[in-house]
């Protein structure tokens, strides 16, 4: 019996390789698949591993790094030289700290309302089982990727002294602001905490009860504390979404209640004073160096308790999951669906009545307003998306292979902490900053983009990117290494265990990242209103324009091309969640 349970390395020389040498040189060369030494993950060489690195360090430099570095030199170098005359004066200016405490109050409101009210949704959405799940899920997901102009506008509407909930007083107001970020970041935290709370055993919850422990205790002494990891690294990311929110915040507050983001662009756009752009910039990469440290830190305890946790039954709904059925209900309901819903019979209102007059006016060109019909800065919307999400999800995969690698040394560790930082940088710039860096930048040989077409889905991939790795990154680093290492002993070269282990496993999460690009590239408006060409304009730059023009026919059909907007967004994100295998559960 012991010896068929532990054969003797002379038979398994025999049976496998037929001698001691070529089993030791295998030996050796599965070692170096496995990363002993080199990084933890079957890999290669390191030359190939830097090849691949090339390509998307290029990227980040020369279409994020070098547009966003020329226009904060631009700020710091005037006709005279360099000079901090400009930005010093922004820095002391009272208002500059009024936007800085405004930015910051907002953000840490819409984190702690997007927490709060995230935290039964995961449960819900992730840890119970009933019919039509997925369908909420994809309705969960979707405001997310909305774009930010059109929300804002769905938001005003409710808000308004003659819309449906103008007698709250709340238009203009801090408390709609809050509730338009809380609207975007809800998925944020039902992604993150519910892919968590998923895969916790329930064994240790049970045996708490068992022991005496109420379900409140349970939820104290044993599941917070597990899903602690995933509630800050959500709580993080939220704050950043919030800290650099725009087209919301400058329709719903305007100047009153302006952020650092709503501040660059009205420096850059309305007075054209580049130091006070430039110095808001360095007060933004501050903060948003800040959020990804933190986001850093949690994000390595959360992929330690994905790979020290399994997976955990689904249970059906019970009596004791009525509160969070109703916290849930009424957020979907009255957060999420009503300003959609509000958005969709406004744009059925005509001068004669309910009607589809405004989606007639689609295929016109909106009383001259535009100089495409809408129609067709849809189609240009699609086309521009499928470019970014094409070049995105390469770069994306390159980037997420890259740092889901685990350096033995100390110094590749923080290495890749680094290089995961950097390609997160894109999320807390301003995309503002990165279509106005484009134009001062991308107009001269060897890079002058001025008159092609792939500008702007090359600007949409940059704000894309960090959600394909975000997205990726996880799934990668949650796979067992002992799989890759497996297979890499018995012979298996890099691009196999790629195709066999990686790419299977990583599938489903390939999926949303497919989604998450398209949509977001579908809705991208910061970056596009400095880059599209009058006659190749997008469909939020054509909703922008609409909504800025008086006249009752503008007003609805902006809102009809916002419907379509938003469909569009939905239908993609549905399919999204509909891509991959169902998760297999060990229970």
């Amino acid at each position: 019996m012991t010896q068929t349970r532990f054969a003797p390395e002379r038979d398994v020389r025999s049976r496998n390789f037929g001698s001691e040498r070529p089993f030791r040189e295998r030996s050796r060369w599965g070692a170096a698949l496995a990363g002993r030494g080199t990084g933890g993950r079957p890999g290669g060489r390191p030359w190939a591993w830097a090849a691949v690195a090339v390509v998307p360090v290029a990227f980040l430099a020369i279409f994020f790094a070098w547009p966003v570095g020329a226009l904060v030199a631009k700020g710091f170098f005037g006709e005279s030289g360099f000079s901090l005359t400009g930005v010093s004066e922004m820095l002391t200016a009272p208002r500059t700290w009024r936007i800085v405490g405004q930015t910051l109050a907002q953000a840490v409101a819409g984190m702690a309302g997007s927490v709060l009210l995230g935290l039964p949704g995961a449960y819900l959405l992730y840890r119970c089982t009933f019919p039509g799940r997925r369908l909420l899920r994809a309705v969960v997901a979707v405001p997310f990727v909305l774009p930010t102009v059109v929300v804002g506008v769905a938001f005003k509407s409710l808000l308004v002294a003659s819309g449906p909930l103008g007698f709250l007083g709340l238009d203009a107001s801090f408390p709609a602001i809050v509730a338009a970020l809380v609207f975007f970041n809800y998925s944020v935290v039902v992604r993150t905490v519910g892919g968590l709370w998923s895969r916790l055993d329930p064994r240790t919850a049970e045996a708490a009860k068992s022991l005496g422990a109420s379900r409140a205790r349970v939820w104290w002494t044993v599941t917070l504390p597990a899903l602690a990891p995933a509630i800050a690294a959500a709580a993080s990311l939220s704050f950043l979404f919030c800290a650099t929110a725009f087209g919301t915040v400058l329709i719903l507050g305007g100047q009153s209640w302006g952020t650092i983001e709503t501040e660059i662009w009205y420096q850059t756009t309305q007075l054209l004073d580049l130091p006070a752009a430039a110095a808001l910039s360095i007060l933004q990469l501050a903060v948003v160096a800040a959020c990804l440290l933190v986001a850093d830190a949690t994000r390595a305890r959360q992929e330690r308790a994905l790979r020290l946790t399994g997976g955990t039954r689904e249970q059906r709904l019970r009596t004791a999951d009525l509160p969070a059925v109703l916290v849930t209900a009424v957020v979907v309901i009255g957060l999420l669906v009503a300003p959609m819903a509000n958005l969709v019979w406004r744009s059925l209102q005509t001068d004669s009545g309910l009607g589809l007059g405004n989606y007639r006016n689609l295929a016109g060109e909106a009383s001259g307003t535009i100089s495409v019909s809408v129609w067709q800065a849809t189609l240009n919307s699609l086309a521009t998306a499928a470019a970014a999400t094409l070049i995105a999800l390469s770069l994306g995969a390159m980037v997420s292979y890259l740092l889901s690698r685990r350096p033995v040394s100390r110094a590749g560790r923080g290495l890749l902490r680094a290089a995961d930082g950097a390609f997160m940088l894109p999320l807390g710039v301003s995309a503002v900053t990165v279509g106005f860096g484009f134009l001062i930048t991308l107009n001269r040989p060897p890079f002058d983009l001025r008159s092609s077409w792939l500008l702007i889905p090359i600007a949409q991939a940059v704000v894309a990117l960090p959600l394909v790795v975000r997205n990726l990154l996880p799934t990668l680093r949650a796979i067992d290494p002992r799989m890759q290492q497996a297979a890499a002993t018995l012979g298996a070269g890099p691009g196999r265990i790629l195709a066999t282990i990686d790419a299977p496993l990583a599938w489903r999460a390939f999926g949303l990242s497919i989604g998450f690009a398209f949509a977001t590239s579908l809705g991208e408006f910061g970056a596009t209103s400095f880059l599209a060409r009058p006659d190749r304009p997008t469909l939020p730059v054509v909703i922008f324009q609409l909504i800025g023009r008086p006249g009752a026919d503008n007003a609805g059909t902006a809102m009809a091309a916002s419907v379509v907007l938003a469909v569009l967004t939905a239908v993609v994100m549905a399919a999204a969640e509909w891509i991959g295998p169902k998760e297999v559960r060990p229970w």
